[in-house]
């Protein structure tokens, strides 16, 4: 009897904190548009990619296909999530921070969307490379403990030096993503005959993604020099749309186009290689 009250009262609790947190952004336009607009373009673009990749039928084009079409099927997930309220919050900031002791409204669902999403434009970025096994498992893992302490960074309201704490750790993580896509993954898209959108794709992602971590710190999560919610939402939204919708649709037209390189296994740093003589 008695845990089945608590759990029925623990169930009106969480519901009420759904409800407050969706009215809330009902009525903060800046807010809500932000939302809106990516659940437009991710839905767009899950019938584009389905249409560009109608025609895709070998195994490396196809992960890329596959990897490609899960970013903005995560990403309408998730901003349904954040719209309904399903996946915000409210946390009181500690002393120290500039809201200290005032509520705050913490997205807390982009991380999930960040930590299920980014790994997938790593994998078709680095299965447009051909890297090896090993270095693409150890940057997705970096990855994801990035998009992890991020969340535990945005989250903690014991103290203030542990929120600035885990968001050192996650740009060290970040670190180790940034120096694989600057150094080793160019080497083996070159030898892939891929260095072209490579490099583009390359540039377009290290560019917006450090986007990210300058917007947490500038955010009301951060040092609150930003301390408009829908501001800050609206930040983050411009980037997962070009970082997710417009890196995904360059990728996917160009292996569209390119399939049958793709699929090749030559090592085309090897190609004008000849034996060595006995």
């Amino acid at each position: 009897m008695l845990s089945s009250t608590v759990g029925v009262l623990a169930s009106f609790v969480l519901q009420t904190t759904q409800s407050d947190a969706f009215s809330q952004i009902q009525d903060d336009v800046l807010l809500s548009s932000s939302l809106w607009i990516n659940i437009a373009l991710a839905g767009l673009s899950i019938l584009l990619f389905v249409y560009m990749g109608r025609n895709v039928t070998s195994t490396r084009a196809r992960v890329i296909w596959g990897a490609t079409l899960m970013i903005p099927l995560v990403s309408i997930s998730s901003y349904i999530g954040l719209l309904s309220g399903l996946t915000v919050g409210f946390i009181e900031m500690p002393p120290g921070h500039a809201l200290a002791g005032e509520e705050v409204m913490s997205q807390w669902g982009r991380y999930l969307t960040w930590a299920l999403s980014t790994p997938m434009i790593l994998l078709a970025l680095g299965t447009l490379a051909k890297v090896d096994e090993a270095s693409l498992y150890t940057v997705v893992a970096a990855d994801i403990g990035m998009c992890v302490t991020g969340l535990a960074a945005a989250l903690v309201t014991s103290s203030l030096a542990f929120r600035w704490l885990f968001y050192l750790v996650s740009c060290a993580f970040f670190v180790v993503v940034l120096y694989a896509l600057l150094t080793e993954w160019p080497a083996a898209a070159e030898r892939a005959g891929t260095a072209d959108i490579f490099g583009t794709l390359r540039v377009l992602t290290v560019v917006l993604w450090l986007g990210y971590p300058i917007i947490w710190a500038v955010g009301v999560e951060g040092l609150a020099l930003v301390q408009s919610v829908g501001v800050t939402s609206w930040g983050y939204s411009a980037l997962d749309v070009f970082a997710k919708y417009v890196f995904a649709f360059l990728l996917l037209r160009w292996v569209a186009a390119n399939e049958s390189l793709v699929a090749s296994n030559v090592d085309t740093a090897s190609e004008g290689a000849t034996p060595a003589d006995d």
